[in-house]
């Protein structure tokens, strides 16, 4: 931090004294992504002349990591010289993320800038559901054909590599464009010159279809550890690929969505810092009165029994201790069956197998919780046996019913269509903290007879 501190520091007393050849050399050294974070750390004036020092291919570079509200402003800030250069230098991917996340005017001025096949691929792109493999992947990758040659190959690579996303891997189509094999940069290189690309090329590919999902494509990054995935269409033409990046966002993306799902708040794309107050509050506040007004069924429960509750006071006392355990029980297992749903770990036909093994969990939780209970109702609380046994036995059972409630819901859900997050630990836990009340006060009416 003490670093970056100085280094902002030496930035502006550069800039005060017009030293901008300094400034270029400081630059140079910079990764595009700590460039962005510097920026937004320096007074906003400032920057527009910064950027202008920058290199086109590294101006580029660092506009794409910059959060959404600070381009806004640096694009109403530039030329329209300016912009276009911006805009030549980006992948289409990232010019895509661009025109998205833009608000309708600056957008127009951004396509306007764009020149013309730049312009008709960013709108094919956009034209792809959302969350779709197509709506993230870029156009940009290396052609080769069957029966070129390693050296052809490679002097084709030279001509063309630098404009597109990557080289690590090339593809080899057919006459169609239809996708027949995949090249590493790696075996081209080895390889013999005279050698025929068909000869070389592996055949095994692993693709995906423009309409999979982008969390779906993300899991196959994960598994097959790609730096590229190739993008097909119905009839299995090459239309694109996916980036290892743009998977990692997806995944980060998804997972911060989920925790927000978890905890009752509805998903933001803006980092907690710069969210307003007021957006904060929009977020949080639906979740809030849904849960308020599924608490009401506790309360009925409760108000149904409160004779019984009148003929033995002290019942009263353990029912947010047998709650609380319940809603912990029933988020354990949620959480950890969410996960495995996410990685593609456990689908809808392993639900039987799933509710077998966290019933014998909710066996071993349950009575050791009971047996660690009962001794301190007797010793310390000095109930009576029966009082002991009511809460324990209710207990025994909530844990069975959380464990079983948690693992089978999020399955459920993602089998009918619903994000199993939704049904993580705020509806579970108003589900099981009902059935725990019910089954407390019929275990007190027939050990207590209330």
């Amino acid at each position: 931090m003490n670093t970056e501190n100085t280094l902002i520091t030496t930035i502006i007393t550069l800039t005060e004294k017009k030293k901008f050849s300094s400034l270029k050399d400081i630059f140079i050294t910079i990764k595009p992504i700590d460039i962005a974070i510097l920026f937004e750390e320096i007074n906003e004036d400032l920057v527009p002349l910064l950027f202008r020092l920058l290199p086109k291919e590294k101006a580029a570079e660092t506009f794409i990591e910059m959060e959404s509200d600070f381009k806004e402003r640096l694009i109403k800030g530039f030329s329209n010289k300016e912009l276009k250069e911006v805009v030549d230098e980006l992948y289409i991917d990232d010019a895509v993320d661009l025109v998205e996340e833009m608000p309708a005017n600056v957008v127009g001025r951004i396509l306007r800038q764009a020149d013309t096949q730049k312009r008709q691929l960013i709108n094919s792109i956009l034209q792809y559901p959302e969350n779709s493999a197509g709506s993230i992947m870029t156009t940009e990758f290396v052609n080769l054909q069957p029966s070129t040659n390693v050296n052809e190959a490679i002097k084709h690579i030279r001509l063309t590599g630098i404009h597109k996303e990557t080289i690590n891997v090339c593809y080899v189509t057919d006459e169609t464009k239809r996708l027949i094999g995949v090249v590493s940069i790696l075996k081209l290189i080895v390889s013999d010159e005279s050698e025929i690309i068909n000869d070389i090329m592996e055949k095994n590919i692993i693709s995906v279809c423009t309409q999979d999902e982008q969390e779906e494509v993300a899991h196959k990054f994960s598994k097959y550890d790609f730096f590229a995935m190739p993008v097909v269409d119905t009839e299995n033409r090459m239309v694109g690929i996916i980036t290892v990046d743009d998977a990692i966002d997806v995944l980060e993306d998804e997972t911060t969505e989920d925790i927000n799902i978890m905890a009752a708040i509805t998903p933001s794309t803006k980092p907690y810092i710069k969210t307003r107050v007021f957006d904060i509050f929009k977020s949080r506040i639906p979740w809030l009165l849904l849960l308020m007004i599924s608490a009401t069924f506790t309360g009925i429960i409760i108000k149904r029994f409160e004779s019984a509750l009148s003929a033995c006071v002290i019942l009263t006392s353990f029912i947010p201790m047998l709650m609380d355990t319940g809603g912990n029980c029933g988020s354990q297992a949620s959480v950890t069956i969410i996960r495995g749903i996410s990685l593609d770990e456990i689908r809808f036909k392993d639900i039987l197998k799933v509710a077998w093994k966290e019933f014998r969990v909710a066996f071993l939780c349950g009575v050791t919780l009971a047996v660690f209970n009962f001794i301190k109702l007797i010793l310390f609380d000095k109930v009576t046996i029966f009082v002991a046994l009511t809460v324990c036995i209710t207990l025994v059972v909530t844990v069975f019913i959380a464990k079983i409630v948690g693992c089978t819901l999020p399955m459920l859900a993602k089998k009918i269509g619903f994000d199993p997050a939704v049904m993580a630990s705020p509806f579970i836990t108003t589900i099981v903290d009902a059935m725990s009340l019910l089954i407390y006060f019929k275990i007190a009416a027939i050990l207590l007879g209330v």
